[in-house]
């Protein structure tokens, strides 16, 4: 899996965890929902860690706790 992949998937996962629907999340987070749905678009997925930390922000969790998975521990090095 790709560090952007496993971004929407935890995005999806803690949205699940507090039955927050992605919508709802860019108002918590302050951000547009058109950023919101290009930063989840399987044809898009670019996200900045600037939309991360908001995206954290609104969950009222830290860049850490987001990145600190199983899952992201076990990611492959990606080489572009």
């Amino acid at each position: 899996m790709h560090v952007k992949d496993m971004v929407v998937q935890r995005i999806y996962q803690l949205c699940e965890e507090r039955s927050i629907k992605i919508n709802e999340l860019s108002n918590i987070s302050g951000i547009t929902p058109s950023t919101v749905y290009s930063a989840v678009d399987s044809k898009r997925r670019d996200i900045s860690i600037t939309t991360i930390k908001k995206i954290c922000d609104g969950f009222d969790i830290t860049l850490g706790e987001f990145f600190s998975t199983p899952e992201f521990d076990g990611l492959d090095q990606e080489i572009s």
